[in-house]
């Protein structure tokens, strides 16, 4: 299958939240509390010896030692690195990899008083932010600008007109290697900043609870670690047969730093990564086609979904397709000859066709990065690269049990190959090693292709729902809303698209949401939350979204579901409306 499903997102830099600000007051006798402990920076445990009360200034006032007990345990969690490690060993815990996983897992780490180290054997932010979707994120940006300058109905309905629209090439490598660069200083910043120890060179297992690390030709230092994370991360994914030149045959590594704009370029896969290409492509002039081993177009989107991206994003722009083909061989262009590409049926491998074209980028997924970790000196084999683990991250020998102290998180596992993903799987894994069992529900977990307009997801599709319900018992309900029907959408004049829910009528329970429209990345959050805490439906119906805004989209979504279950009971304790 040469068209990948993964996708890398950025994870949200850590930002002191405003209702967080101003805890403690200056006379020593009363103190703040954010308006929502729940999302609020700091955790529960700060104010959990406080008892509250509420006085005609609006202000909660606490005893003289109750608020040295709440200052005590608040300079606990943010003292760096917090306690000392267990005299046995060097760190409590120690993360392979710097990547968004391991930056994730590292700031939780922090947090729960973990003396912690990460080992980076490249650049920090690893392929999200140096060669993924941070960098990726710059090109659409521009690609997105480029669309909407070019498009002259579009800008006349605003009463707008502008000239010809260009591009300096390098001027948009520029800004997309910029971006890399401030989010790659962020993350050190940012560790650095907590005490985290980063560690240079690349790290391998010894044996339980001993790590060694080092540069090529120098000597390596061996560390020990009451427990280990394995962050390494994923490479491009090169099939058999193709010769990859860096400059006519690319990988998605290669693409980013835009060293040329082709004429016309073959992106090999149309799952995220050659789809967010071709929109970028296409907006700075070049003619793609693409190469699908599957009978469709982006394979692993909702079908409904999927054939109405294809009627926005491919038939009207300069994009044709071969489906059901592998390239079975690409040469790179050299002698004055263009790119060679031929391609075989999927199924009966017989000849179909030769392209020949200005360059080829190969987007068939990624590959885990897991070689050389040392893993045989822990009894594990890997499964097609991936480390074998639970549903705790815990990582699995070569006889299915598990290896104590040691985790495997992100695209090294493949459980869900999204940067995002990664993060979570990590702060879930510290959840566990300081003593709170936690499963992380990967279904809760959203995906995005950063298209225009963009395409969100979270949960299962409709056919996966229906096939669930089909063996476990239950009806599978579906509905719709469009963005014609949105305000704020009207008023961008972007009013294609749509969001479908696929649910059980019988209890509320969301099964999958799926968006194409303006925004789309953003919007689909409300969703997978409410999968993640096990909101149902018929709560949801009554949120209350501002107006006019996107958000509508979702409200009327889940307003014009059919539930048959009654609505949770309510809090016991209504909030006041603030004055």
């Amino acid at each position: 299958m040469q068209s990948a499903i993964s996708l890398s997102l950025s994870s949200p830099s850590a930002v002191a939240r405003s209702d967080c600000a101003d805890v403690f007051s200056s006379g020593g006798t009363s103190i703040t509390p954010p308006r929502s402990l729940r999302f609020c920076g700091l955790r529960r445990e700060v104010f959990g010896g406080v008892n509250w009360s509420l006085r005609s200034s609006t202000r909660f006032v606490a005893s003289s030692k109750q608020l040295r007990s709440a200052k005590k345990v608040s300079a606990s969690l943010s003292n760096g690195n917090g306690s000392s490690p267990s005299k046995e060993f060097d760190y409590d815990l120690v993360i392979i990899g710097a990547g968004v996983g391991g930056h994730g897992a590292a700031l939780h780490a922090v947090e729960k008083g973990l003396k912690t180290a990460i080992i980076e054997g490249d650049v920090v932010g690893g392929t999200c932010v140096n060669r993924g979707c941070v960098p990726s994120k710059a090109l659409l940006a521009v690609s997105g600008r480029m669309r909407e300058l070019q498009n002259e109905l579009h800008m006349k309905s605003f009463g707008l007109q502008v000239a010809a629209a260009g591009y300096d090439r390098q001027g948009v490598a520029d800004h997309a290697n910029n971006l890399a660069s401030k989010i790659r200083n962020n993350l050190t910043n940012s560790m650095k900043a907590l005490g985290v120890d980063i560690l240079t060179g690349i790290g391998t297992i010894l044996g339980p609870q001993k790590v060694k690390y080092g540069k090529v030709g120098l000597p390596d230092t061996v560390i020990t670690a009451k427990d280990i994370i394995i962050a390494t991360g994923s490479t491009p994914l090169v099939p058999k047969g193709i010769e990859v030149d860096g400059k006519t045959v690319i990988t998605s590594d290669h693409a980013l730093k835009l060293e040329f704009v082709p004429e016309w370029i073959a992106i090999v896969g149309s799952g995220y990564i050659g789809l967010e290409f071709s929109d970028v492509y296409t907006a700075l002039g070049c003619e793609v086609t693409f190469i699908e081993a599957l009978d469709q177009l982006m394979p692993g989107f909702d079908p409904e979904i999927g054939k109405l991206a294809q009627r926005v994003l491919i038939n009207p722009r300069k994009i044709d397709y071969h489906t059901g083909v592998f390239a079975s061989k690409i040469t790179p262009a050299k002698d004055g000859k263009p790119v060679q590409i031929e391609l075989i049926d999927a199924k009966t491998k017989e000849p179909k066709d030769t392209l020949e074209v200005d360059a080829a980028l190969i987007a068939t997924g990624r590959a885990p990065f897991t070689k050389g970790l040392g893993l045989e000196n822990i009894n594990v084999e890997t499964q097609r690269g991936f480390v074998p683990v639970d549903n705790r991250m815990q990582v699995l020998d070569a006889e299915g049990k598990v290896v104590p102290h040691v985790y495997c998180i992100g695209d090294a596992n493949g459980k869900m190959m999204l940067a995002h993903a990664a993060s979570a799987q990590g702060i879930s894994v510290v959840e566990k090693v300081t003593g709170k069992d936690h499963v992380l529900n990967h279904l809760s977990i959203p995906a995005a292709c950063f298209t225009h307009p963009e395409i969100s997801m979270v949960g299962l599709t409709e056919p996966q729902a229906r096939e669930k319900g089909e063996k476990e018992g239950f009806e599978v309900s579906v509905t719709k809303t469009s963005f014609k029907a949105n305000t704020k959408a009207l008023a961008e004049n972007e009013g294609e698209g749509i969001a479908k829910l696929i649910y059980r009528p019988d209890n509320g329970e969301i099964l999958g949401v799926h968006i194409f429209g303006l925004h789309a990345a953003d919007l689909i959050h409300e969703a997978s939350n409410a999968i993640a805490l096990g909101t149902r439906i018929q709560d949801l119906k009554f949120a209350v979204h501002a107006h006019p805004t996107l958000s509508e989209v979702l409200d009327e979504l889940f307003k014009s579901a059919k539930v048959k279950a009654s609505a949770s009971t309510p809090l016991s304790e209504p909030i006041p409306a603030m004055k």
